[in-house]
């Protein structure tokens, strides 16, 4: 018969868990694909657009369709991306100078 407790058996299980490597969960022998770059995301966000474009209108307005509008979501989509980095130093800049002007004071003058 075994002279161990129940409690004993029980700290035993929980040290042997926290001593172990957690299990892995990934049963798939594919390694995971790296993130994309933005370039990439940018073009994989534009041929799916291309795509959806070319399904819904090419009936309508012919085959190159999802082509012109593959490039011009890609330009845009670029075009936007620069702009938003743009505008984002301008507010900045400005911000900064209404913190600056906001917490600053001006000097007392003398009568």
């Amino acid at each position: 018969m075994s002279t161990s407790s129940p409690n004993n058996d029980f700290d035993q299980v929980i040290n042997r868990m926290k001593s172990e490597r957690p299990a892995v969960l990934n049963f798939s022998a594919v390694t995971s694909r790296p993130e994309p770059t933005l370039d990439e995301a940018r073009g994989e966000l534009a041929s799916v657009i291309g795509q959806l474009a070319h399904t819904i209108f090419s009936k309508k307005y012919g085959p190159l369709v999802g082509t012109v509008t593959k490039t011009t979501a890609e330009t845009v989509l670029k075009s936007a991306e620069e702009n938003f980095y743009r505008a984002k130093g301008d507010a900045t800049l400005v911000i900064q100078e209404l913190v600056d002007r906001a917490f600053t004071s001006k000097p007392k003058k003398k009568k």
